[in-house]
Parts: C-alpha cells; structure tokens; sequence
C-alpha cells in the first residue's frame, strides 16, 4: 500500500474479520485507542463506552485496536477478546482485530498517528490504552497517555463536536 495521505485511507478487519475502512467513519469525531483484556486499564472499557454513548448521537466514535505488545496482555483469541469488550464491559463501539503498534510489523495506521502526534518519549507507544484523539476532518489533535481516564478526555470531545457542528 502506498503511504496514506489521510486517516480515511486505512481499512483494517474488525474482531469478527469483516473489513472496515475508516473512511466510513469521515465528519466523526474518533478515539482511536489501542487496548487490553489483561490490563491495569482494562476497566476504562467502562469509561469508553461512557464517552460512546454520550456523544456518539453527536458525530463521535471510539475505536478499539487489541494489541498483545505490552507484557503480552492481550493473548487471547479474537472469541477470547469479544468476551471481554462485549460480555465483560458491553461495548458497542467497533473493536478491531488485534494488531501491532510499534516495531516493523505496526499497523499502517498507528504509525500514521505516531508520526502525527509523537508524544513525550518520540512516536513509540509505551503502553496500552494510548489514546489518540482526531477531528472530524481526519486530523489526529491530541494524544492522551495511558492513565488518562476516558472522562478526563470528554472536555476535548466536545471542542471538536462544537468545531463539527
């Protein structure tokens, strides 16, 4: 694939393996969010989904990417992640198949948003649940650290809503 001009030109499979092009998502607000069944954030499934359904009437949606990097936290199958996302915290936002975020084999698409929003340590993502926030136009704005509680970030959704409308 040549190299992306735009969030919109990535298409990646979600958990059931079904494709999914983010050019579905264009005029949204996103929260792109790498994520894990196993780990200490685990719990802001919670706050995502939150986030979700307050402002997804609005133009807004989270996406989920599995990712097994950090201390092999994500292990599981795809039935074993669905049973986390959707039994566990009742998600209704897409969950992604899972992927890589750093080192050779990175999605496309995070190494897009790392490249876009580099963060404290340079463009490597240091843990799960990293949260990269982009406009309605396709242009990631802001990066939020792991510890950074979903609702923490709901000030900066609704700037961008406000922007949208």
């Amino acid at each position: 694939m040549a190299e992306a001009q735009s969030l919109y030109d990535y298409c990646l499979p979600l958990l059931d393996g079904r494709e999914r092009c983010l050019r579905d998502f264009a005029g949204q607000v996103l929260l792109i969010v790498n994520t894990a069944s196993l780990c200490g954030f685990t719990p802001q499934y919670a706050g995502l989904q939150k986030l979700y359904q307050d402002y997804g009437s609005r133009g807004f949606s989270v996406l989920a990417f599995p990712c097994n990097q950090f201390a092999r936290q994500e292990p599981g199958s795809a039935d074993a992640i669905g049973d986390t996302c959707y039994g566990r915290y009742a998600v209704t936002f897409p969950v992604f198949a899972k992927v890589e975020v750093n080192g050779p084999d990175a999605a496309p698409l995070f190494q897009y948003l790392k490249s876009a929003l580099p963060g404290w340590f340079g463009p490597r993502i240091t843990w799960n649940f990293t949260k990269f926030l982009v406009d309605a136009e396709g242009c990631p704005q802001r990066r939020f650290a792991p510890r950074v509680a979903p609702q923490k970030i709901a000030p900066a959704i609704e700037a961008l809503l406000r922007r949208r409308a």
